[in-house]
């Protein structure tokens, strides 16, 4: 058992940050939270709590059991936090990211099967298209911001995944900058609380709430032409047209748009970061890219398949869990619990939010060998992979509806890359900035046709 845990089991009490501390520091936490909460984590423990003001306060936490409790053994007394079921929701409505309760329940039932592996393999053709038509904007033997790539590869491989047909350019942009800009409002709000009022008052905040909605009227307008369309599109929005209640009723059309929205702003950001942080590893662990490389090769060698190459690239995955351990795109994670709970000793009073740093978890000493260095071949060991100290998609019954499709899109993506272009080696620190997602930062890489 840790001193830290040693720390938290013989005490109610739980170590604070004052709430002059945090204004202290508050354009520090504006550009990089990780810094301020690393420190806290280092001086008190597993578990602080951090005064935000107006008699609010938040409980950060790296203790993986905690979380586990949370998630799975005890998540029935656990619900999502504001930020996510009224903050984020008034940006993307009442989706299965932000819906609570009963409501969840019905719509992780109805969509859930959308998901499956075998509905996914439908849309594999439509992914390996995407990716390789967005990897033609790789410059060859000059610095790029690789980012920038990614970001547009993920964001259209969502949206095609959805609408398999022809969607204008403008219609695209418009979507993805609603969606980029939103969240980037949202991290203002969350990070400078004591400004709300003037967002509001200034009407930045009405600015971006009419954004959504000009998403929300273009989402409906596409919505109602495949309605009135023949045939099959073999794409995720005929599987949500078509799933259907245990009542036999169907979606009605404003929770659909809410469930596109989240797929937009869930399913395009935590993609594209996760491959610009595997680049970023690869291009400064050569020998892990040469065997990327090798594995690709015999794996091409073998099948035209997609499907053979996902359920053969077994390197190239841990390459990428591994990436998701170092550098988590959802690298934190909230919950407030409905009734007084109990943990390790530390009594939880009704209503405390809790806020779980999935990027200190995932780098715990208590937890992991060497937890800053690059060892995908920790993977091999199942123990690991399947363990209580690796979130890269959540836990419990509200795992990540789409950690199959993401695996199945960055599984691609890695290997149409590596096929055809070689990372040169890096040397400089990976750089992040840490938004709703943890993004990178300065991801400047340079690429040379590979022979």
């Amino acid at each position: 058992m840790s001193a830290n845990k040693i720390k938290m089991s013989v005490s109610n009490k739980i170590p604070e940050v004052s709430f002059f501390k945090f204004l202290k520091h508050a354009n520090a936490i504006l550009q990089n939270p990780l810094p301020f909460h690393a420190k806290n984590f280092a001086s008190l423990g597993d578990i602080f709590r951090l005064k935000i003001g107006f008699g609010k306060s938040v409980l950060f936490c790296r203790d993986a059991g905690l979380l586990q409790h949370a998630l799975q053994k005890n998540q029935k007394n656990y619900t999502k936090s504001y930020i996510q079921t009224k903050d984020l929701a008034k940006y993307v409505g009442k989706g299965l990211l932000t819906a609570e309760g009963e409501h969840w329940q019905k719509q992780r039932k109805l969509i859930q099967p959308a998901f499956h592996k075998g509905q996914l393999k439908l849309l594999v053709d439509t992914i390996q298209k995407t990716i390789l038509a967005e990897l033609k904007n790789i410059k060859i033997g000059k610095p790029m911001d690789v980012f920038p790539v990614f970001n547009d590869l993920a964001f259209q491989t969502v949206i095609k995944s959805i609408f398999n047909i022809n969607i204008s350019a403008t219609d695209i942009d418009s979507l993805q900058h609603t969606t980029e800009a939103t969240q980037k409002m949202l991290v203002q709000e969350l990070r400078q609380p004591f400004f709300v009022w003037w967002f509001n008052l200034s009407g930045k905040t009405k600015k971006h709430l009419n954004l959504t909605q000009n998403s929300r009227t273009i989402l409906k307008r596409l919505v109602e032409e495949r309605k009135q369309s023949n045939g099959d599109h073999h794409d995720l929005l005929d599987m949500l047209l078509s799933a259907k209640y245990e009542d036999g009723s169907k979606m009605d059309e404003n929770q659909l748009v809410d469930e596109i929205l989240i797929l937009f702003a869930a399913g395009h950001e935590t993609t594209s970061n996760a491959l610009t942080f595997t680049c970023e590893l690869l291009a400064r662990n050569p020998a892990a890219q040469s065997k990327v490389a090798s594995e690709i090769k015999k794996i091409k060698s073998e099948s035209t398949d997609c499907m053979h190459w996902i359920k053969n690239a077994s390197y190239t995955k841990l390459v990428i869990e591994e990436s998701m351990r170092l550098f988590p795109p959802a690298y934190f994670m909230d919950r407030v619990n409905i009734e007084e709970d109990t943990y390790n000793g530390i009594v939880l009073p009704k209503g405390s939010n809790l806020l779980f740093s999935i990027y200190e978890i995932h780098r715990h000493s208590d937890f992991w060998k060497q937890p800053n260095k690059f060892i995908p071949e920790r993977f091999l060991d199942e123990n690991i992979k399947f363990s209580k100290n690796y979130f890269p998609f959540g836990a419990g019954p509200r795992m990540c509806i789409g950690n199959n499709f993401a695996m199945y899109e960055m599984i691609l993506a890695i290997i149409a890359l590596v096929a055809q272009f070689e990372i040169i080696e890096k040397e400089s620190p990976i750089q992040i900035k840490p938004l709703i997602t943890l993004k990178p930062h300065n991801a400047i890489l340079e690429f040379k046709n590979r022979i």
